[in-house]
């Protein structure tokens, strides 16, 4: 697992993020998901995909730097 971090650059991952992660931009839907998630609104199938979907990018992020910092 270690190793496929260590193999993505941090550049493509900052790009995902700031790309996939916050499109569309006013307002993010990842902000948008993940609001309804704490409210208990996130109800329909396509809600859940939204947020799997702009979610990878900064779950990416965040384990590659905590596999960054681990070492």
């Amino acid at each position: 697992m270690e190793k496929f971090f260590d193999s993505l650059p941090w550049g493509i991952l900052i790009i995902a993020c700031l790309t996939l992660g916050l499109a569309p931009y006013n307002p993010p839907h990842f902000v948008e998901k993940i609001q309804m998630l704490f409210k208990g609104r996130l109800e329909r199938p396509l809600d859940w995909f939204d947020l799997f979907m702009h979610g990878i990018p900064w779950f990416l992020l965040i384990l590659k730097g905590i596999f960054t910092l681990k070492k």
